[in-house]
């Protein structure tokens, strides 16, 4: 085995943004790296995950999932090779998944790490269409939303991670119509041309309700939410009765720095008799299995087409973190880890 390296970089959290994070909110450090201790294993990670419920953690409030630490290394969704390893099941050379991204060097609790097969997908797959991406959308739209076939579906946020793949699911389990919302017109041509949406159209457009009513003439029976806000509202005014909404991400006010203010036709909830359930991908660890054996037959089918934007460079981390609340990936975000 190869001498490891004496250190790593890490990315840390140095302040906590007001609004819009900025790159002086992060710095880039160097960490020592040793061997792992029993029950451990040190990975070089290949590939880390930007997403965005990341930057709810960078606020310091009580939520489901703890707040970043300042001047500690950020975590998240990674994919790297085992390089020293002092746990029985894995050994130097085995592919993994783990938590704990945004650095170079991971020592990883082993219990908390799971083999990827690199045959059987590309490594970053495991990051996006087969792992936590992956499975928001199939427990988002299957076990929350109760999709049936028939349904009438709008997606927002659409040609990201979670969105293509809710559309694209949809899809193959029968729904009558596939609506996606995007931020440009080159997403929107994305999701009719290759994701088979039936329709979509560009927020920036126009009002969304005016758009989704022209694109749902017949009303939404599902409605899967990354947005929230102007979407939402939207939504519940072209709901049919008994609609479903699963409520995922809201980025459209993850940067606010005052609360904004609720869908002002909530009213419509009680006649149309809606149901607004919020969603956590962890509640549904159960649906694994399931998921994996599904999505990976679609996958092999070609069914189901995923995109994903990969930004090379560990130095590059925080910029492809913000550019994805920008809007500028298409699929996931992901970044390479350069040698």
């Amino acid at each position: 085995m190869s001498a490891l390296p004496a250190s790593g970089r890490e990315w840390h959290l140095v302040a906590r943004p007001h609004g819009w994070p900025q790159p002086g909110d992060f710095a880039l450090r160097e960490a020592p790296v040793a061997e792992p201790a029993e029950g451990r294993i040190l990975v070089r990670n290949l590939y880390f995950s930007v997403d965005p419920y990341m930057r709810g953690r960078m606020n310091d409030v009580k939520s489901y999932v703890p707040p970043f630490q300042l001047d500690h290394p950020m975590d998240g969704g990674a994919v790297g090779e085992v390089v020293a390893s002092n746990a029985d099941g894995f050994a130097v050379g085995d592919h993994v998944l783990h938590g704990l991204g945004w650095r170079e060097y991971a020592d990883v609790n082993a219990k908390h790490a799971t083999k990827v097969d690199a045959s059987l997908a590309p490594l970053s797959a495991y990051l996006g269409v087969l792992g936590m991406t992956g499975l928001t959308a199939y427990a988002g739209l299957f076990d929350v939303a109760s999709f049936k076939e028939g349904d009438v579906v709008f997606v927002s946020g659409a040609a990201g991670a979670v969105g293509s793949q809710v559309g694209q699911m949809a899809r193959l389990k029968g729904a009558s119509r596939v609506i996606g919302s995007a931020g440009s017109a080159e997403k929107v041509k994305l999701l009719t041309e290759e994701y088979g949406f039936d329709a979509a159209f560009n927020y920036k457009d126009g009002p969304v309700a005016a758009q989704l009513k022209e694109a749902a003439p017949e009303g939404i029976d599902v409605y899967f939410d990354n947005v929230g806000g102007e979407h939402l509202e939207a939504a519940i005014s072209s709901f049919n009765v008994h609609g479903r909404a699963t409520i995922c991400g809201m980025i459209a006010q993850y940067n606010s720095t005052e609360p904004t203010p609720a869908p002002r036709n909530l009213a419509l909830v009680i006649g149309k008799r809606l149901r607004l359930q919020g969603m956590l991908v962890g509640d549904h660890a159960a649906l694994q299995p399931q998921f994996v054996k599904e999505v990976a037959g679609w996958l092999a089918s070609g069914e189901l087409k995923y995109k994903e934007t990969v930004v090379e460079g560990m130095e590059n981390g925080v910029e492809a973190f913000l550019g994805m609340l920008r809007g500028e990936n298409t699929g996931k975000m992901i970044v390479f880890l350069t040698r």
